[in-house]
């Protein structure tokens, strides 16, 4: 396993500085190396290592989104009003909705299997977008009409409204009914998870308040709650429960609210957790895809992530109406909100984990997004916003 660690961390590394060189994102370089790395090709990580590459790979996410709760600006979010509320769930429902009208019919599948692929696909990647919106808000372009703060926030949420979502196909899947409890339970456990979040934040801010700890030391108690939060999510059977993802991104939120200046030391460490964090997801999803099956589906799934991505396009141009956006504004957040990443690297393995039948292709679509989405995104952004945005 030793071995295998030197190797992801080593080459991923190298992979990922290599391609930002030639102006390509680095996790596609950290793809690569997992897919050369992994058994589809020179079989050089250890099985060990591959076996608890889904435990790896929610550890991941589980940084990303603690580290984007306290970081998120709540008061950018209310003077933007219902856009920044519409980005963060219409854009998924019709890239979603796109996906169940045009897998079966180009892939075969059947509509719970192309809800459960629209689901990998149809989260925004923080990896790419978020570090893209920082970079425009300190330079000043689109913030006086709130773009870029838009753009993050909805993308922040997004994805866990995305989960949550996957987290339900892939239980009626595995034969849970598909009640109305069941599709009730969405909006319910995001706002259950929310305020559990919020009381926990809340609670770690008086509490290092009167307990005098490193930051170090912080970080490691908010992790271990995340890690706890996720295990009590997958073991209850109740009918309704909570978001441990929502709840772990607004741990983030209730603390900066509480302690702003605590919050920003901790989304430095975070920051710099994700270093490490970010070769290990990458690296070990590229090591579970068959390359072998990408010539069975490269046309079809090619042309399912285009139409999916028009539907979501359609999405944002939906949310933005009613808001005094210039033509090119709204198509430049119409393409900056595309990137495909961090997500489909977390979560695009786990129907094949679970057994699923279209486990190979949802995992194989879920790759073709990033490379696809994640360079083109990356690039729309850093070409357009000197051109397209005022400062």
């Amino acid at each position: 396993m030793l071995l295998s660690i030197s190797l992801i961390l080593l080459v991923g590394m190298s992979m990922s500085w290599i391609y930002r060189k030639i102006k390509l994102p680095g996790l596609l370089g950290m793809l690569v190396t997992g897919i050369v790395l992994g058994p589809y090709m020179l079989d050089l990580l250890d099985e060990s290592i591959l076996g608890i590459s889904s435990e790896l790979r929610k550890i991941a996410l589980i940084i990303i989104l603690t580290r984007a709760g306290l970081g998120l600006d709540l008061s950018g979010l209310k003077k933007i009003g219902r856009p920044a509320v519409l980005m963060c769930f219409v854009p998924a429902s019709l890239e979603i909705l796109g996906m169940i009208l045009l897998a079966p019919k180009l892939m075969g599948l059947t509509v719970l299997e192309a809800a459960i692929m629209g689901a990998v696909l149809a989260a925004v990647s923080p990896a790419v977008v978020v570090p893209r919106m920082v970079k425009l808000m300190d330079e000043g372009y689109g913030v006086n009409k709130g773009i870029p703060q838009l753009i993050l926030a909805g993308a922040s949420v997004d994805d866990v409204y995305v989960i949550v979502l996957f987290s339900t196909f892939t239980g009626m899947m595995q034969g849970e009914s598909a009640s109305v409890t069941s599709f009730l339970n969405v909006p319910v456990s995001i706002f259950l998870g929310g305020v559990l979040g919020l009381l926990l934040g809340t609670f770690f801010a008086y509490y290092f308040k009167k307990v005098h700890l490193r930051d170090t030391a912080k970080v490691l108690i908010i992790l271990s709650v995340s890690f706890l939060l996720v295990v009590i999510e997958d073991h209850l059977n109740t009918p309704i429960t909570f978001s441990a993802l929502i709840a772990i991104m607004f741990i983030g939120i209730g603390l900066q609210k509480k302690r702003e200046a605590v919050a920003k030391r901790l989304s430095v460490k975070y920051g710099k957790l994700w270093v490490g964090a970010e070769v290990f997801l990458f690296v070990l999803v590229g090591a579970t895809v068959n390359i072998e099956y990408f010539g069975k589906v490269g046309v079809q799934a090619l042309a399912v992530i285009l139409g999916a991505l028009v539907f979501r396009m359609l999405g944002v141009f939906i949310c933005l109406p009613g808001t005094d956006l210039t033509g090119r504004e709204k198509m430049f957040c119409m393409l900056a909100y595309t990137p495909k990443a961090t997500v489909q690297a977390a979560i695009g393995g786990i129907p094949l984990s679970l057994g699923f039948a279209c486990g190979d292709m949802v995992l194989t679509v879920a790759v073709l997004a990033i490379v696809l989405t994640a360079p083109l995104g990356a690039l729309a952004i850093d070409s357009l916003y000197k051109k397209w945005l005022v400062i």
